[in-house]
């Protein structure tokens, strides 16, 4: 069994003396894990670093086996680590990635924007790419947000809040008396507009409430990355 993918690394983990066992997103074969042989050594640690754009090559025997890798670096994204929050960002994505996403299972409109958002972090508006990018992260994974129009009133303007348990906007005057026990909806967080900092951290803790609540039975006991908490730490503190 072999094949020839794109992929970008999500993780990496040491076996034995010399090889790595990492963890990469492709383009066509989903979450996927394999042994790259000399993966520990000096030479290749600044290939296998989170985030970084790979052309990988998998062999093995049978299809279920682990299998091996062989890695062309394509792009770094070694920038990053001297900006932290764009760095947060990355480890937040991968993250995120290694605890949604069931192994060996395409989600090629989730790999195009893997892609972009890493593409942009650090630069103008990375920070509602990238929560737009946890939105449509929820709805791959099949519990995503209906944000189009209002569920009581069928309004398409002034939506305010979603329901905690539907994940459907509601307006203000939908909401009535039950607006307390809403999430707020940051305005035109449906759009494509950028995003002033404290929507993007009200957006998170949205999106936040419905992974944990969707991940359940994938994390059990545990919470959500602590990469992505640290990620919301640093958008919620003051400029």
């Amino acid at each position: 069994m072999d094949w020839r993918d794109q992929g970008i690394l999500l993780s990496m983990r040491p076996h034995g003396e010399t090889s790595a066992i990492i963890e990469v997103l492709t383009a066509a074969h989903g979450r996927h894990m394999g042994v790259v042989r000399g993966g520990a050594s000096r030479r290749m640690a600044a290939a296998l670093q989170p985030g970084t754009g790979l052309m990988l090559d998998w062999r093995a025997r049978l299809h279920e086996q682990l299998g091996a890798f062989t890695v062309e670096p394509l792009q770094s994204r070694a920038h990053l680590l001297g900006d932290r929050l764009a760095l947060a960002g990355l480890l937040s994505v991968c993250a995120l990635l290694h605890v949604a996403l069931p192994e060996r299972e395409p989600h090629p409109r989730l790999w195009t924007a893997t892609r972009g958002v890493m593409d942009l972090l650090g630069r103008e508006g990375w920070t509602s790419a990238y929560l737009r990018w946890e939105l449509l992260l929820l709805d791959e994974l099949g519990f995503g947000l209906d944000l189009g129009a209002c569920a009581v009133t069928g309004a398409t303007e002034g939506l305010a809040y979603v329901s905690p348990r539907t994940g459907r906007a509601v307006t203000r005057e939908g909401a009535g008396d039950w607006a307390e026990r809403l999430l707020p909806l940051p305005e035109g967080l449906a759009g494509e507009a950028a995003l002033p900092p404290g929507a993007v951290a009200q957006g998170l803790r949205l999106t936040g409430h419905f992974l944990d609540q969707g991940l359940r039975p994938v994390l059990g006991d545990r919470l959500l990355p602590e990469a992505r908490a640290r990620l919301l730490d640093l958008l919620a503190r003051p400029a």
